[in-house]
């Protein structure tokens, strides 16, 4: 299908560089980009639970690593006989 575009100057760049690097014309270099856009937009979802190799259910891994260290700490500041006198 023929269409008329009109693309911002940096876009336009960066769609013809593209289309050098890969030995392609601009408009399969279009159609590529396009496409991934539409793909990265809508990737698998992550299950929610995840099984590990013994079978037992787990929630995948998130965020940061919860030390032995840090969950000492708010045991202490939680359970401070001081903060219910």
């Amino acid at each position: 299908m023929r269409t008329t575009v009109t693309l911002d100057d940096d876009v336009h760049e960066f769609a013809l560089y593209y289309a050098k690097a890969r030995g392609i014309t601009l408009s399969a270099a279009m159609n590529e980009l396009v496409r991934k856009a539409e793909r990265s937009k809508n990737p698998d979802p992550e299950p929610l639970i995840v099984f590990s190799p013994e079978g037992f259910p787990m929630f995948p891994p998130a965020g940061g690593i919860i030390t032995c260290e840090m969950v000492k700490k708010l045991e202490e500041e939680e359970f401070d006989p001081k903060k219910f006198a």
